[in-house]
Parts: C-alpha cells; structure tokens; sequence
C-alpha cells in the first residue's frame, strides 16, 4: 500500500481500550515515547488489533498544536 503521508512511525502497540463505538490505541514508538489514536471498535476488529503487535502510526495532519 502507498500513502501520501510522510510521518510514518514504527512501534509496538502496549494498550488497546475499546469504549463503546471508538477504541483508543496506544502506540509505544520509543522507549518512553508514546502516540495514542482514537480508532473505531470496527477497525479495531478489521486489523486485529492486540498488545505487542508492530505497527505503523501514520500522521497526516495540516496542523500541528503547540501547547506550554
């Protein structure tokens, strides 16, 4: 598969909490370096989805947010 997306990170998933429709993943990238994506229950299902399996967070956004 080809994305447009050009910030794709390889990392291990270390926690899957499905709620009631979204799922929320967490993507270890690093040691001590972590994303988290707000996914589908479906899509969860779909990628058979499960802690410690390798996967690429893929980030396609037009705008980053700074907070301090």
């Amino acid at each position: 598969m080809k994305l447009s997306a050009r910030n794709i990170l390889p990392g291990k998933v270390v926690a899957v909490t499905k709620g009631t429709t979204t799922a929320h993943v967490k993507v270890e990238l690093a040691s001590g370096l972590t994303v988290f994506s707000s996914i589908t229950n479906e899509a969860v299902d779909d990628l058979a989805l499960k802690v410690g399996d390798s996967v690429s967070a893929v980030i396609k956004s037009s705008d980053v947010v700074i907070g301090k």
